[in-house]
């Protein structure tokens, strides 16, 4: 198969694919994602073929105006109403309880509830409906690795293997949808931090809890994320936490052992030790966690294209912004720490 480079002139050309079931790779504020047609149940069995993703992690459907939910779920509860006012289209993902029989079966893996979203890209919108039909739209990238945040990205992973990827550049933040489960609208929960912090999902519905734990072996995950390993490169990824002497141990003591250090920090950690390592990837300014989140797929990718044998990451603070870096971070690295 051979895969097509679309660009935002040609999107009717990326709609015709879509619409005879095949997949088109399309970019959002986020990550690009993997499009199928969510009603045609052997183009999204097709997704989780491209992508080598298990069966039982279900995919989120992106739609294009907020009026489609009504024929997609059974109820949108007063709470949907006042995030989506707020935060659609944009990066927050909401899973409620779907319409039976409207998606396709493998959409939901099963589960009686549906994850959906309104991306915040203007030609990912026009493809939807233009496709005239919701897309289901994963990360585009093999399962597992790192989620893409340029075409090229998608291309290294995807190429041949999928019909067509409509391209608009780097996505502007660079990590997935938050994902917040409101099936009991009483007790909305976050499944996975992600480019809406729970601080500004609080601020319109009130307190809401988080669930980051990893699903048993049998069970069916709500979200993408919650079972797998994920966004994890070629090489193994350290998280360093501390300030220069914590990294000047960690930096010793790979090199002792023969190994290629990569440096995954940010541009002042970078600056202090360069002359030391091997290849050096920078997540922007100290404080900054928006950029460091920014950065994040890309710099994971980058050593694959290095001699680096192993990537020391940066830590930054678990809170606001910084949940969604680490949670990302620590299932690339599968929690290791030095």
């Amino acid at each position: 198969m051979k895969t097509q480079r679309f660009q935002k002139n040609q999107i009717s050309n990326a709609a015709d694919l879509l619409k005879a079931g095949e997949l088109v790779a399309f970019p959002t504020e986020t990550v690009y994602g993997l499009g199928a047609d969510a009603m045609n149940e052997k183009a999204v069995q097709q997704v989780y073929l491209a992508k080598g993703r298990p069966s039982d992690n279900p995919l989120i459907v992106h739609i294009a105006e907020k009026k489609e939910l009504n024929d997609l779920v059974e109820e949108v509860p007063t709470i949907a109403q006042q995030l989506m006012n707020c935060f659609w289209p944009g990066p927050l993902t909401l899973i409620f309880n779907a319409k039976e029989g409207v998606f396709a079966p493998t959409v939901t893996a099963g589960l009686t509830s549906v994850a959906i979203r309104m991306p915040n890209n203007s030609a990912t919108l026009e493809l939807i409906k233009k496709a005239n039909t919701p897309l289901v739209g994963p990360s585009a990238n093999t399962s597992g690795r790192p989620s893409p945040t340029t075409s090229e990205h998608v291309y290294h992973d995807l190429n041949g293997k999928i019909a067509g990827i409509l391209e608009d550049g780097q996505t502007g933040l660079g990590l997935e949808s938050t994902v917040l489960d409101i099936t009991n609208p009483e007790q909305p929960m976050i499944l996975r931090p992600g480019g809406i912090t729970k601080e500004e999902i609080e601020k319109v519905i009130g307190s809401i809890s988080i669930d980051q734990h990893l699903v048993g072996e049998k069970e069916t995950p709500k979200a993408p994320g919650m079972k797998y390993t994920h966004y994890s490169p070629a090489e193994p990824v350290i998280i360093v936490d501390g300030d220069n002497p914590k990294w000047q141990e960690a930096i010793n003591h790979y090199l002792a052992l023969g190994e290629k250090v990569g440096l995954l920090a940010n541009e002042e950690r970078i600056s202090y030790f360069q002359n030391q390592v091997s290849a050096v990837f920078s997540l922007g300014e100290k404080t900054n966690i928006k950029d460091a989140s920014h950065y994040l797929y890309a710099g994971l990718r980058f050593f694959e294209n290095t001699d680096a044998t192993v990537i020391l990451a940066e830590a930054y603070p678990s809170n606001d912004f910084g949940e969604a870096y680490m949670n990302r971070l620590e299932k690339s690295a599968g929690k290791k720490y030095f």
